[in-house]
């Protein structure tokens, strides 16, 4: 059992490390957050729940300085404060760690964490400032290579660097927003230690997580939000469990196991051939990797980060070059343009649904169309009919369940989980043959993630061949077939799902062969 790390009895005498009161934030046409309490205590984990869209992100905007309140208060160990800029929450001792990082590639560790502070200011001893970030990270357990360029760390060692730099600018509330959405499970093991660190030296957590066994794991108290409402606040975690934490967000039971058809798979849509592949490294990602997906059969990949993974479904898709061939309904598609592909039936769920999955500054409408906007009724000759796109993307919108004001919203004002149905929706209604579905359900709520995975089987049932990469290894047992996994680009075996187990793709994925 997992020992939750004790709030600091010392500390806890004094105020509290951040009290916010009657928090109301308004956008127009949104309520936020509606009148909303949060209490952290000193050296304390507090979990923030809620569905995609609750207002967790849009709180904590608050706290950092980003938003300012409609109305409501807000306390800093007890000084009342009121911020006008991140630079004054920083001030007072808060930093916020982003579930996407905000660093420089091609900078180094020290150099990315010094960024924006007056000190140095002409000159820049950067032997003495790596000591500085050694001897921070040996307080806190975080080691990373402080000479390293960015672009060379793991994604794990990134957000290393992302903590770095709150507890180098001398924050003692951090808000850590999905920190583990991005992690691989041992990744996230070094994480939550590294939590307990940071609160025996009494600084104080707010954490942000979709994961409801890590809540469970690693935090004292919980306040859960609803519809910018909170339905829970600062519970104790003890004797909670997912399901009573899930029904807290979502407002109902949640089915954490989908229930899958029997069915015998058809044709091969699919065939990869001995293909070999480079990454952006230069590196070899792909080591004469073979495998088929048939129709209505779901092949799921698995692996730890950095495997393969992301090459494979970009050769795929046409979006990175191959040794090789790659064959669609029998077509070589190796080395062609991503339309190549499309015109064969390949359907994308990118990895990245915000910078290559969607384009951020177009409505809903505008990437609901990007596959079709050639076709009549939307394409006509040289234009676009926008009355025939927005009929389609309201269309799309109630069917699919998108929380959005309506279709003319940006796409970048959407919650993560709404952002992949708009993403579902587009690639759905192509009648996809082959569906390429990266990381479908990484960051998403309960309920957003039983939506898709239903999605997903109910391709399935059509005839769509899905090729399903993920590192929830519960979600691939769930919803494959079978499972191939993946060890320096190469297959290490292929498994009946209904026969595998953890324990045996566990070492497959540190490197050991099927027997079979």
């Amino acid at each position: 059992m997992t020992s939750h790390p004790p709030p600091n009895a010392v500390a806890n005498a004094v105020a509290n490390a951040v009290e916010m009161k009657d928090i109301v934030i308004r956008f127009p046409g949104v309520l936020a957050n509606d009148h909303v309490n949060l209490t952290l205590k000193h050296g304390e984990i507090h979990a923030l729940l809620g569905e995609n869209g609750a207002g967790k992100s849009t709180l904590m905007s608050a706290l950092a300085g980003l938003y300012k309140p409609t109305s409501g208060t807000m306390r800093i160990h007890g000084e009342l404060v009121d911020f006008n800029s991140p630079k004054d929450a920083i001030a007072k001792g808060i930093g916020m760690v982003y579930q996407h990082f905000m660093l420089v590639p091609t900078q180094t560790v020290t150099e990315n964490i010094l960024l924006g502070l007056n000190e140095p200011k002409f000159f820049m001893d950067l032997p003495k400032y790596d000591q500085k970030i050694r001897d921070l990270q040996e307080q806190f357990g975080l080691n990373v290579d402080p000479t390293a360029k960015i672009w060379q760390l793991s994604v794990g060692e990134q957000q290393r660097v992302e903590i770095l730099k709150t507890l180098y600018r001398g924050a003692s509330v951090l808000i850590m927003d999905e920190p583990t959405a991005v992690l691989a499970p041992q990744e996230i093991d070094d994480l939550m230690e590294t939590m307990r660190s940071m609160t025996k030296q009494d600084k104080s957590i707010i954490f942000i997580s979709h994961k409801l066994n890590e809540v469970t794991a690693v935090a004292n108290r919980l306040t859960v939000l609803r519809k910018g409402v909170a339905t829970a606040e600062g519970i104790d975690v003890t004797g909670m469990t997912s399901e009573k934490l899930a029904e807290l967000m979502v407002g109902r039971k949640v089915v954490f196991r989908v229930e899958k058809k029997e069915q015998a798979p058809g044709d091969v849509v699919l065939d990869v051939k001995e293909v070999s592949a480079i990454n952006n490294k230069g590196v070899r990602a792909l080591n004469k990797l073979s495998l088929k997906v048939r129709q209505g059969e779901i092949l799921g990949i698995a692996g730890v980060a950095g495997n393969g993974q992301s090459e494979l479904a970009e050769i795929i898709t046409g979006l990175r070059d191959c040794d090789g061939e790659i064959l669609i309904n029998g077509e070589d598609v190796s080395n062609q343009e991503p339309s190549v592909a499309i015109a064969q039936g390949v359907a994308h769920i990118p990895e990245d649904r915000t910078g290559v999955g969607s384009a951020p500054n177009m409505t809903i409408a505008e990437n609901t169309i990007m596959k079709n906007y050639r076709d009549e009724p939307i394409g006509t000759k040289w234009s676009i009919n926008f009355t025939e796109a927005r009929d389609h993307a309201r269309e799309l919108k109630n069917a699919y369940d998108i929380l959005a004001p309506n279709v003319r919203t940006m796409a970048r004002k959407l919650s993560g989980g709404n952002l992949q149905k708009v993403i579902l929706a587009r690639e759905i209604t192509t009648n996809p043959k082959l569906m390429v579905a990266m990381q479908p359900t990484r960051g998403l709520d309960v309920g957003a993630i039983e939506s898709i995975q239903r999605l997903l089987l109910e391709q399935r049932e059509e005839g769509t061949a899905i090729l399903l990469i993920s590192e929830e290894l519960e979600e691939l047992l769930t919803l494959s077939d079978r499972i191939a996994v993946l060890h320096e680009g190469e297959v290490m075996g292929i498994l009946d799902a209904k026969d595998a187990n953890m324990k045996e793709i566990g070492l497959m994925m540190t490197g050991e062969k099927h027997k079979a």
